[in-house]
């Protein structure tokens, strides 16, 4: 996966990945357990009437319709265009996400689950159909344009972290506002901050190889809302992770979600995952062949040990 002059995605993760002390974990997923009872309760409250707003346009706490902020309409996207290996890999991929929705696509591999989340993710133009970013038109921006769309607007995480591996956690969340051109004072106090909010702030210091897996993908987190991002685009977060850590993460996308107002984009082939989720778009064969509303989204995986 290549990326422009302004996007952190061309990172590899560092080795290693040593565990945090029991009590230290036991503590942490206790916690996160509390809080996902908690969310729970607000969350189920709340579905009965995110269903009604979906079947037409969900609405804000004032009332207002939630804007749109993608919008693919009837997408085709092929390689190997013009020679006799041409291969489509998605056919006529429509559907749109509103602001503040947290959203899964899911399917098995080679459902073009990967291709797809390549174009929401502006890494990659379609062949035909549009693609409306918040406004802006993916399929007629240039190479740097995208790359200012990456760094501005889509915030990234992947399955394997992609930390930087010889930077500490500070100068790995610090490396998106580098690219955008802000002052060094300010873009250390935001990385301490979002360090702070997924509680990393006492590892600030520490190299990718000296961080479990769990508290990588945290600083990975903490990196995509550097430069407070709309979106924020997770692919197979927690693939690398036990399920005890992979509910820690998860409890933060839906702080998020749930905190922050940002629209959560999750690919996996997860259904457990995606059940937690308002909605989800079910591919197969590079198609959409489902897409339904959670009623009871955000019902919490027990945590284990």
């Amino acid at each position: 996966m290549t990326s422009g002059k302004g996007s952190p995605n061309a990172m590899t993760p560092g080795n290693g990945s040593p565990e945090a002390g029991p009590g230290r974990r036991t503590a942490e997923i206790t916690q996160a357990s509390s809080k996902s009872v908690a969310r729970a309760a607000a969350k189920a409250a709340k579905a009965e009437a995110r269903a009604r707003a979906r079947a037409g346009a969900p609405e804000a706490e004032d009332g207002a319709a939630q804007k749109i902020v993608i919008d693919m309409r009837e997408i085709v996207k092929s390689f190997y265009i013009g020679t006799p290996n041409e291969l489509e890999i998605l056919h006529n991929i429509s559907f749109n996400m509103r602001e503040g929705e947290f959203v899964a696509i899911v399917g098995q591999s080679g459902s073009g689950k990967s291709t797809l989340m390549n174009l929401i993710g502006a890494l990659d133009k379609p062949t035909s159909g549009t693609y409306i970013l918040e406004g802006e038109d993916i399929g007629v921006m240039s190479d740097n344009e995208l790359s200012d769309i990456r760094n501005q607007k889509i915030g990234f995480v992947f399955q394997t972290f992609n930390l930087i591996p010889r930077s500490n956690a500070l100068r790995n969340v610090e490396l998106p506002m580098l690219y955008l051109g802000m002052d060094s004072s300010s873009r250390v106090r935001r990385a301490r901050e979002l360090l702070d909010m997924v509680g990393m702030k006492d590892r600030m210091r520490h190299l990718p190889n000296e961080l479990s897996g769990g508290q990588k993908q945290r600083v990975a987190i903490a990196r995509a809302m550097a430069n407070d991002p709309a979106i924020i685009l997770a692919d197979e977060p927690t693939g690398a992770l036990d399920s005890a850590t992979g509910r820690l993460v998860m409890d933060i996308f839906h702080e998020l979600n749930e905190q922050h107002g940002k629209t959560v984009v999750l690919i996996t082939h997860n259904e457990r995952l995606a059940a937690e989720t308002q909605r989800i778009i079910t591919l197969e064969d590079g198609r959409v062949i489902d897409e339904r509303l959670n009623s009871a989204s955000y019902r919490p995986l027990p945590a284990t040990i």
